[in-house]
């Protein structure tokens, strides 16, 4: 049977349907540890942002009566949100990119099992599927890296007012 009108014939079998689905829905349980990663990065992302614009309402509302070792503290924790906030763009920008090289996986797969793309190489699918791996790989770094400074520049002496 044709697949699509294409003339390429197709195996409709219930056994070669499943294993196609299968196949070309193994990546999907990836796209859902990719989701929730990018929930939980964002959510880090916006209370850095918070953090942020609190400090800079308190720095420049006018008051001049913060004291000086106060005002240089909050000046350096100032730096350290943006820090963070660099960090966590990163890893939502790798988060992302391992999505859509995912997504693209899925879908060569699909095409590829089905016989609709007899263009879609092989390489082109491991390609997909290993950079989309290092991607997340990496944002899982980023998102390590960002933990760790957030711990290390808690503020933890930070002068009282």
């Amino acid at each position: 049977m044709p697949l699509f009108g294409t003339g390429i014939p197709m195996d409709a079998s219930i056994d070669a349907i499943t294993n196609n689905i299968q196949l070309a829905l193994a990546p999907v349980f990836l796209l859902t540890a990719v989701a929730t990663l990018i929930n939980a990065v964002s959510a880090r992302l916006a209370r850095s942002v918070d953090r942020m614009r609190s400090i800079q309402s308190q720095l420049y509302s006018g008051e001049q009566t913060i004291p000086a070792l106060l005002r240089e503290h909050m000046l350096i924790e100032l730096q350290e949100a943006k820090t963070r906030g660099r960090l966590c763009t990163s890893a939502i920008f790798f988060n992302v990119l391992s999505g859509v090289l995912i997504s693209l996986t899925v879908l060569e797969l699909f095409l590829f099992q089905t016989g609709a793309a007899h263009s879609v190489q092989t390489s082109y699918v491991i390609w997909t599927f290993v950079l989309g791996l290092v991607s997340f790989m990496t944002s899982l770094s980023i998102v390590l890296a960002e933990v760790i400074y957030a711990y290390h520049s808690a503020g933890w002496s930070a002068p009282q007012a």
